[in-house]
């Protein structure tokens, strides 16, 4: 059974959608069509609308009252990107009512069963958390299969997200702790550049359990106005590399840290400052940085290029 456009079945698994959209008009629909129409679950769709310049916002409303499953969020403040626009949303949202909380961007095409497949994987794995591989897909026809199932190592969540938030579901209890640290910390939160990032943070080094599944769950659509799109090949990979390991990447895994509760952990007060001896620790520590192998080796070579040339960069 799919949710329809009169009622949330709460016999199902009930999922709140945080739904995040700007300028949105181009895709918007497909992806909404794509969370309404998915099987065995009960939905709740909370879009929040950055201030646009095309008709994002109209559309939403028209669709908030022509779905009860659909709920536009109180709309006037500028977040000038996706984080802050689902920090807002985990700061203002009721999660009361649900028992798994999901991220949405507004460009992607979920499959049918994406989240009852998460809800299950959750079950089965008595995890906390759930994200997945996805398929990327391009406007010529190409498509990949983008793998973020990797194993999880001790200390890669201060690194890296467990995947695209748009794959996220993670449990209400989980959702609740986040909120509390995001109502608690608003202005410190607000500096974090990656909501899937800071999400995934706070689960592992929160003693929550994480699962990443290894089959895809949407289309993550690519192109030219994505904010963060697909890591493919070595020059893409380096670049990132070198951003995680520049003044804002070291200065998100330390500010990150700091708002999960590890800030005086040893192995992060070694490289926090972005001092010389803290990326030579870095370098020495990469295979417990990443998950995937190119990623591992690329950390290592980033870090000992930093120590070079003098240690972090502003």
């Amino acid at each position: 059974m799919s949710a329809d456009e009169t009622d949330c079945n709460l016999a199902m698994p009930r999922i709140a959608i945080l739904f995040a959209a700007y300028n949105g008009m181009q895709w918007i629909e497909m992806q909404l069509n794509s969370i309404l129409e998915q099987k065995n679950v009960s939905v709740k769709i909370f879009i929040s609308v950055d201030p646009s310049t095309d008709e994002t916002l109209a559309w939403s409303q028209a669709m908030a009252l022509r779905h009860a499953c659909v709920e536009v969020l109180p709309f006037g403040e500028r977040f000038g990107g996706a984080a802050p626009n689902f920090f807002s949303m985990f700061r203002e949202v009721d999660f009361s009512d649900f028992d798994y909380v999901g991220l949405a961007d507004q460009d992607d095409i979920w499959l049918p069963d994406k989240l009852f497949r998460a809800h299950q994987v959750l079950l089965k794995t008595d995890a906390d958390a759930y994200s997945s591989n996805v398929t990327a897909f391009w406007a010529d026809g190409r498509q990949m299969l983008i793998q973020k199932s990797q194993k999880q190592v001790k200390w890669d969540f201060l690194f890296e997200a467990a995947g695209p938030g748009c794959t996220y579901v993670i449990r209400k209890q989980l959702a609740c702790a986040i909120q509390s640290l995001i109502r608690r910390r608003w202005s410190d939160v607000c500096q974090v550049g990656l909501h899937d990032w800071f999400v995934y943070a706070y689960a592992r080094a929160n003693g929550y359990q994480w699962v990443i599944d290894d089959q895809p769950g949407l289309l993550y659509r690519q192109h030219e106005k994505n904010q963060v799109g697909v890591n493919i090949g070595w020059r893409a990979s380096l670049h990132r590399a070198r951003k995680i390991l520049g003044g804002w990447g070291l200065s998100q895994s330390a500010l990150i840290a700091e708002l999960v509760g590890l800030g005086r952990q040893p192995f992060v007060q070694k490289w926090s400052s972005g001092s010389r001896a803290g990326l030579l620790s870095l370098s020495l520590h990469a295979w417990q940085c990443r998950r995937r192998l190119r990623d591992k080796m690329l950390f290592a070579l980033s870090c000992a290029a930093l120590l070079l040339s003098g240690g972090r960069r502003s």
